[in-house]
């Protein structure tokens, strides 16, 4: 944790002792304790309004992307070519557009 071990923490403590006396030193950690876990309550809220605003900016993306893509479909539609040798559905294989009828 910031690079503080056990000994370094020992010395805060023992001078945080010293300083504040140990009657204001559990009043301290109390609200210190406090403000941290408001802080914590505070960034998790920021933290989730953010990841709201993301989801809604990827929806209106998806949106106009649809809707470009709708657009473009609409001006261009695409053609599709039978594959070769296909039949056409309800179609029998003398009337195929790839047979030639003046061969028979």
């Amino acid at each position: 944790m910031f690079g503080i071990g056990m000994p370094e923490l020992m010395v805060i403590m023992v001078v945080a002792l010293v300083v504040l006396g140990p009657k204001r030193l559990p009043e301290i950690a109390r609200a210190l304790g406090k403000g941290l876990a408001e802080f914590r309550r505070a960034t998790a809220d920021v933290n989730e309004e953010l990841r709201k605003a993301q989801r809604a900016i990827e929806e209106e993306a998806r949106a106009a992307e649809t809707a470009t893509r709708r657009a473009a479909a609409v001006r261009n539609p695409a053609t599709v070519k039978p594959a070769e040798g296909a039949v056409a559905v309800g179609a029998s294989a003398e009337t195929s557009p790839d047979r030639d009828p003046s061969a028979e």
